[in-house]
């Protein structure tokens, strides 16, 4: 049988990464020419993030010894970096403020910034005073918040259903149609963002956590599994409903995690992909701001603004981020 630590979830995460990029490239540059890149998968992208994060978390927690050695892992993993980029963008971003810098270190919002922020609170203050239109400073972090709350809910899972109970795979399928229903329900009334909150979001890590804990059989039958899984979100996306594509989206994220060996070594020079994921949305809009893909080639400078991207994630790693670990 196929052992589990060789995999491609590297390469699955850097390429993950930059669909967002991309996505959000053709709408925070607010260039004509870029705007194709809007069309980038963008969601679907996020929730397979969810999907690795369900499968790695349960496989992390069940190779723990205490509760204790795994939220500190956790807290490593996740917590330095976030702060990290919370609170450069507090200060750096000053520099593009249309206020003045006495003016804006003393504006009540760069606090509310920081406090709210840094409990991964986004919503309560995603902006700073004068800094992009007071747009919102960094809109991939949403999806961290939701990151956390799937760490709570892991040990949690295990200590409802157990590390061996017969009736887990039933009460995680449970959980999954609840999810479904509070997503589609969200989804097809209009709230979109409502549709993705932690509830909704549920449904994709808990596609992830549900192939973690039946390894051996998805492995042996991922070939057909594969095909069934390609055919039927095709069926969900005609019917503009989600039933069964969370599943089968997991299905084919993991496929892809344990076919194709030669992309195993992907990650042996680090692991950018958190760095360039919470850095790349401020670094977007700063290029907007300073008027970099209005006044230039708007193309070589989303590939300058991709350099910059994927050099801060690096030096993300391996300055700051690897010490924790």
């Amino acid at each position: 049988m196929q052992d589990i630590t060789k995999n491609n979830f590297d390469f699955i995460r850097v390429l993950l990464a930059f669909i967002v990029f991309l996505g959000h490239l053709g709408t925070l540059s607010a260039s004509k020419e870029l705007a194709f890149l809007e069309n980038s998968p963008v969601e679907i992208a996020v929730f397979a993030f969810f999907i690795v994060s369900g499968f790695l978390i349960a496989r992390s927690y069940e190779r723990t010894s205490t509760l204790l050695r795994y939220a500190k892992k956790r807290f490593n993993r996740i917590v330095p970096a976030y702060l990290l980029v919370v609170f450069l963008c507090a200060i750096l971003l000053s520099l593009v403020s249309t206020y003045s810098i006495p003016e804006y270190f003393a504006h009540p919002q760069v606090y509310k910034y920081l406090f709210w922020n840094s409990l991964f609170m986004n919503f309560m203050a995603p902006y700073l005073p004068g800094v992009f239109g007071n747009g919102a400073v960094n809109g991939a972090l949403w999806t961290l918040k939701i990151e956390v709350c799937f760490y709570i809910a892991v040990p949690l899972i295990f200590l409802l259903f157990g590390k061996n109970n017969k009736y887990r795979n039933t009460s995680l399928i449970v959980l999954y149609f609840l999810s479904l229903v509070y997503l589609n329900y969200f989804r097809l009334t209009g709230h979109a963002e409502l549709s993705r909150q932690i509830p909704g979001s549920l449904c994709y890590f808990i596609g992830g956590m549900l192939i973690y804990f039946n390894f051996d059989t998805f492995i042996k039958n991922k070939n057909i599994l594969f095909i069934i899984a390609m055919v039927t979100v095709w069926i969900d996306l005609i019917f503009n409903i989600r039933l069964f594509s969370p599943i089968m989206i997991s299905i084919i994220v993991l496929y892809i995690a344990y076919s194709f060996r030669f992309l195993n070594n992907f990650g042996k020079y680090g692991d950018f992909t958190y760095g360039i994921y919470i850095f790349h949305f401020p670094i977007i809009r700063t290029f907007t701001t300073l008027g970099l893909f209005e006044h230039y080639n708007p193309f070589l400078m989303s590939f300058v603004c991709m350099l910059v991207v994927i050099a801060i994630g690096i030096a993300s790693w391996h300055l700051y981020e690897k010490r924790f670990l």
